[in-house]
């Protein structure tokens, strides 16, 4: 449980300290960082490069509370931050005076074995004409098996990650969020059995609560190791295409409107370390494959191109709790449902480290469940 600090002596001078410090200032880091501010607890965010830069900034976008790609552990909990993504959205935009792009419109599933998640509502041909006209699936005569592909529409939203982070930050830092930007953490500091700060390579912060929301670096810090690795997405955005009003989740590729015109296609999935470059090469297979299923497609204009890491873990699921060392909590391993269990993540934590029982069952994604394979 987070404790009330203040400065301290240390060799006879005063240092700042601070009730807890996040490691990560990805949406995870930033909205924990609110959800305690809100609790009058002082909080520092210590992040690597600048704020929301890596993966929440590369991210989709896709708040899909009930999908096949899920775990089913993971379900309860992705429902539940959905159903608080308006709530959620709307305070940010109250405190951060910035416009997010959170989108209402739903997701139609294209799948060739029917294999849909549940509470989805099955659409013929005529339907998905008139739903979405610039559709080729299952029309399209580039598919073998047009009879064979079957669509569903689901009533999911979506929002623009890069505008969700851009009203984080500037929420937090009206909140009263401190932000320590390009500070690598190097080292997790311990006094005897308990956390005591954190060690950057420009500095030393102290606290008696650390959490560690690092996202794909969370690994890199001890105290314990996490097997957390970066699993690569290569995505790309286009303009000038013909109006798309709802996200499209095909077999191979993913399509996903933002109100702007652009258009967000994705993602590969690559264990290649640390490297953020894209590839012409994976970027050109994921426009052909957005183009079989959008023809009109092949006339927009490529806007940009980019890399994002996420954070996995072997059983692809985040890890949540608190771990040997008393004050070390993680908060991380989201891996492709960062933006969409950020909510729930604020919440859940929020109530562990002020003692209190977490209003969902945290077991599943203890980072004890570990143990063994990294001892």
């Amino acid at each position: 449980m987070a404790q009330a600090s203040g400065d301290r002596l240390l060799y006879n001078f005063p240092v700042k300290s601070w009730d807890v410090i996040i490691v990560g200032g990805g949406i995870i880091g930033l909205s924990l960082a609110i959800s305690l501010r809100k609790q009058a607890l002082r909080v520092l965010v210590v992040e690597r490069s600048e704020p929301g830069r890596e993966a929440s900034s590369a991210a989709a976008g896709m708040l899909v509370g009930c999908g096949t790609e899920i775990p089913e552990v993971l379900k309860v909990l992705a429902a539940a931050s959905a159903e608080m993504y308006p709530e959620f959205v709307h305070e940010l935009e109250d405190e951060s005076g910035l416009k997010v792009d959170l989108r209402d419109q739903g997701t139609i599933v294209i799948s060739r074995d029917g294999k849909f998640p549940e509470r989805v509502e099955s659409l013929s041909s005529a339907q998905l004409s008139e739903l979405e006209p610039e559709l080729a699936i299952p029309h399209g005569g580039s598919l073998r098996a047009p009879s064979e592909v079957q669509a569903a529409v689901l009533k999911e939203r979506s929002v623009d990650p890069r505008k969700l982070v851009a009203a984080a930050i500037k929420a937090s830092r009206h909140r009263g969020v401190d932000i320590s930007s390009g500070s690598e953490v190097k080292a997790i500091l311990v006094s005897g059995e308990r956390i005591s700060g954190v060690q950057t390579d420009k500095a030393s912060y102290f606290s008696g609560t650390v959490i560690n929301c690092a996202g794909a670096w969370s690994g890199c810090l001890s105290t314990p190791a996490l097997p957390v690795h970066p699993v690569k997405g290569q995505m790309l955005a286009v303009v000038g295409a013909p109006a798309l009003r709802r996200v499209v989740r095909g077999e191979a590729v993913y399509l996903v409107p933002r109100s702007d015109g652009r258009i967000v296609i994705g993602s590969t999935l690559e264990n290649a370390g640390y490297d953020k470059r894209t590839n012409v090469n994976a970027i050109q297979k994921l426009f052909e494959a957005a183009v079989e299923l959008m023809p009109a497609l092949a006339k927009a204009k490529k806007h940009e191109d980019w890399t994002g890491l996420r954070p996995g873990t072997p059983d692809s699921m985040p890890i949540l709790g608190e771990c040997q060392t008393h004050g070390y909590f993680v908060a991380s391993g989201h891996y492709r449902d960062g933006i969409l269990l950020a909510p729930i993540t604020a919440r859940l934590m929020t109530e562990l480290i002020l003692g209190k029982k977490p209003a969902y069952d945290l077991t599943p994604f203890s980072p004890y469940r570990f143990r063994s394979a990294s001892s």
